[in-house]
């Protein structure tokens, strides 16, 4: 799957939204933030670690489901998918980012919203996400390798 850029991302997110709203379907937006804190970054800087984590959790959308990489966040977009159906995604994509072995464990925040419970525009569901945000509990698990 390709990593879109933030102006693509825009631009496909807000026509994905006006599908959804035409056609009465759910999107689901997720937002993955390495939280600014006392930690170091994985590898020394913010972009690394937005890097890595949209790496591994590239795998775990479908075909059809758009992934995005900003300054400081993974975006990802779930088509046709309401909220309570995403869950099991995002406990996939959460499960696989609280037992991989950074180099330096950053904190991952995790928020989501849905198309049309918390809104139709691509800027109200950021916010709606990135309120809805909680802290990843890390797992540390002895003996796991980095995920391929």
């Amino acid at each position: 799957m390709a990593v879109l850029n933030p102006e693509t991302f825009e631009f496909v997110l807000d026509n994905e939204l006006k599908r959804a709203v035409r056609s009465q379907n759910f999107v689901t937006l997720v937002l993955i933030q390495p939280r600014a804190g006392d930690r170091p970054s994985v590898e020394g800087d913010r972009a690394s670690v937005v890097a890595e984590i949209a790496r591994l959790v590239d795998p775990e959308l479908r075909e059809t489901d758009l992934l995005a990489v900003d300054a400081d966040a993974v975006w990802m977009v779930l088509l046709d998918a309401d909220l309570q159906n995403s869950t099991r995604v995002i406990e996939r994509v959460t499960s696989r980012l609280e037992h991989y072995q950074f180099t330096v464990p950053p904190d991952i925040d995790v928020g989501a919203a849905c198309c049309p419970t918390h809104g139709a525009e691509a800027g109200t569901l950021k916010r709606a996400a990135a309120a809805a945000r909680t802290r990843l509990a890390r797992r540390p698990s002895k003996g796991t390798a980095h995920a391929q």
